[in-house]
């Protein structure tokens, strides 16, 4: 989990998600530090996939894989908790 300090409130509205995209709900990201850690997690494991972490909505967006329990042993890996999962 991240230990940094630079944790601000990232409140915009953000568009519904993608059909096309494995979503995953990632409560314990609470910054930007924390969603680039899971953005690099992921796409090691997947290098051709798309994948964009959101930490005010705490999401995870990956576009390009349908292995939805790897992406969640990636999060957890990273150190962070894979709370809900749903198909786009």
């Amino acid at each position: 989990m991240c230990g940094c300090a630079a944790h601000r409130d990232e409140t915009a509205a953000r568009p519904a998600h993608p059909a096309d995209a494995l979503v995953v709900k990632v409560e314990d990201m609470i910054c930007s530090h924390c969603a680039a850690a899971i953005v690099e997690a992921v796409g090691n494991g997947f290098p051709d996939a798309r994948v964009e972490a959101d930490p005010a909505t705490r999401t995870v967006l990956v576009r390009g894989t349908a292995d939805l329990s790897a992406v969640e042993t990636l999060i957890a890996g990273a150190g962070y908790t894979p709370k809900i999962a749903a198909l786009g």
